[in-house]
């Protein structure tokens, strides 16, 4: 095991923050989960340092907080697609119309969505 200063891990926590804020840009959800625990792996390295890791950790709180709301964002729109898709799913499932008095009225497991081949 080799023995980091706690500047070569602030420096480490620094590429992957630099790395996680391009993998939120891309989409790249498989690699947030690989940086997350790697992230883990640096914050308890930190922790076993003590207090001498504090000096200089005040330099990566914009970052952190850039990628938070990144990761923020990328989780709302998640929310919202798979909102969408349920809506989506719902609406294939039946059909809503409204009565002359403008009574909505839905008729369920109407509609087929198999495709019937002739030859």
């Amino acid at each position: 095991m080799t023995h980091e200063t706690a500047e070569q891990i602030r420096d480490r926590m620094d590429r992957l923050l630099d790395q996680e804020r391009a993998a939120l840009l891309a989409g790249d959800l498989e690699m947030i989960g690989t940086l997350m625990t790697q992230k883990e792996e640096v914050i308890d390295a930190l922790n076993a340092i003590g207090p001498e890791a504090g000096n200089g950790i005040k330099s990566l709180h914009g970052k952190v907080m850039r990628n938070q709301a990144l990761l923020d964002g990328a989780l709302q729109g998640i929310r919202t697609v798979a909102g969408r898709l349920s809506t989506l799913r719902r609406i294939r499932r039946s059909l809503e119309t409204y009565d002359r008095s403008g009574r909505k009225s839905s008729i369920s497991d109407v509609i087929d969505h198999q495709l019937e081949r002739r030859a």
